[in-house]
């Protein structure tokens, strides 16, 4: 836990801007690196409300923050039914809204969740172990016109055809290493210097078991709802799907509120350097008015 390096995180500090006594909504908890700064700078008083679909990263949170005690309030959720959930913990009309929506290093690193093709493990990918839906039954039992169209959709696979075609004569798939073999019988193995070939199709698969677009969507609605007149609603987006809808919820949003960051904001070289998963990071903020 203590390795874990919050991404942008001057940024987002400094355009929450948390004072003693602020309220603030974590809707992607995750290893709480942001949550425990609003934490600090928001003591004595503060408080911060913690959503995470995933159970085992919500009990490794609780971990980490056990110190600040009642000043923490954890919620198992997804981050699209956030207005929900901050109307159930006394969160309505809140100082600010977080949501980091890369997916965490800690599923990554978990062979048993299915997310790396680097790694073998069963095609699992869900982000949530309670829903059912998993990779495995997708590429199993879904039509090859319906798996090039995720792949297309959700990954932006220029070969998604192929690729779907490959997955359905492949059947079944079991394993992350089946779904790699079937990748490459299309595109060859890895070549250096470029991104592994299989890596938009376990992107597509992991966005559409987990229906994270329509989910963004659903809690960029609702985020702008919770925050009070002058709250700040700050997303952090990886790849570039997630942040056209984000750039897009916002502007479209002009009536309520205001866009902060005019241009995209990235990490510099030097953050990039200690922490390289900072480099595809593209923060966006919104202030309601």
């Amino acid at each position: 836990m203590s390795r874990h390096i919050p991404v942008l995180l001057d940024e987002v500090i400094q355009l929450l801007e948390p004072k003693p006594g602020s309220r603030f909504i974590d809707a992607t908890l995750g290893a709480a690196g942001h949550a425990r700064v609003l934490l600090e700078r928001t003591a004595p008083d503060g408080r911060v409300l913690g959503i995470d679909q995933d159970e085992s990263a919500l009990a490794n949170a609780k971990q980490a923050l056990q110190s600040f005690g009642s000043q923490v309030i954890f919620v198992h959720a997804n981050f699209r039914r956030v207005a929900a959930v901050a109307a159930q913990q006394g969160f309505l009309e809140c100082d600010g809204v977080l949501a980091d929506i890369g997916i965490s290093s800690m599923m990554v690193d978990d062979p048993s969740r299915g997310f790396s093709f680097m790694r073998e493990g069963p095609l699992d990918m869900r982000m949530d172990r309670t829903q059912p839906l998993t990779a495995a039954e997708v590429v199993n039992t879904a039509s090859e016109k319906e798996i090039a169209d995720i792949l297309y959709t959700c990954g932006e696979e220029r070969r998604s055809r192929p690729i779907a075609k490959s997955i359905v004569r492949s059947r079944p798939l079991h394993l992350t290493t089946d779904l790699v073999r079937a990748v490459e019988r299309v595109t060859g193995g890895p070549r250096h210097g470029q991104i592994h070939p299989a890596t938009r199709t376990f992107q597509a698969l992991r966005i559409f078991v987990n229906d994270e677009l329509k989910s963004l969507e659903e809690f960029l609605d609702s985020a702008m709802t919770v925050v009070r007149s002058g709250g700040r609603v700050v997303v952090i987006a990886f790849h570039s799907l997630e942040d056209r809808i984000v750039k897009q919820k916002f502007r479209a949003s002009a009536v309520s509120g205001r866009v902060l960051t005019k241009k995209v904001v990235t990490a510099g070289d030097e953050e990039v350097r200690r922490n390289p998963r900072a480099r595809s990071a593209k923060l966006r903020a919104w202030e309601r008015i």
